[in-house]
């Protein structure tokens, strides 16, 4: 398994922040601000990643084209949620890092024309950074955040360059170690 970026502590820091736009409630309230900014925006694709954002989407006929999933919430174990797909594919990624088999399934899923689920073995969270990276602009990438509600990151240049930065002060990291 080729370790391909590694976080540094001050990213760990910064990255507690959402990296898109924070919608506050519940489950209803956020699902139903979510739609209205699907309806608004019409995104070309639709990301999620994490267990429970997955699932509720799916449970709301929300169907993303790519779900990223690794069978944990806040870090514990949990029953693996019944997400279909057309396509599913398992890859090694430990918490803290990106591999280079988890980079390169998001780069293959986001290049077919149909639904792929990940599960990963270790944690999806930094997955996100790379599907900002490799999603088609003007995509939607969804994840959770814990006890606030969901972030909606709308794939843009300047998300992007700013998701490159992040990962290129990973990659010096883990270069350094």
């Amino acid at each position: 398994m080729v370790i391909a970026y590694r976080l540094t502590p001050e990213l760990r820091r910064k990255l507690k922040e959402p990296i898109g736009t924070l919608i506050r409630g519940s489950f209803n309230e956020t699902i139903r601000e979510f739609k209205y900014m699907m309806e608004n925006e019409k995104p070309t694709t639709l990301i999620s990643v994490g267990d429970i954002i997955s699932k509720n989407l799916v449970r709301s006929n929300i169907f993303p084209q790519l779900l990223i999933v690794d069978d944990r919430v806040m870090r514990r174990k949990i029953q693996p949620v019944a997400l279909k797909a057309d396509e599913d594919t398992s890859v090694k990624n430990p918490p803290g890092t990106i591999t280079s088999e988890a980079l390169k399934a998001v780069q293959e899923a986001l290049k077919i024309n149909r639904s792929v689920k990940i599960v990963v073995e270790g944690e999806e969270d930094l997955l996100t950074l790379v599907v900002v990276l490799y999603a088609p602009e003007n995509s939607f990438v969804v994840y959770g955040q814990p006890q606030e509600g969901i972030v909606v990151v709308k794939v843009t240049q300047q998300k992007k360059a700013e998701v490159a930065e992040i990962l290129k002060a990973m990659e010096n990291f883990r270069k350094a170690k």
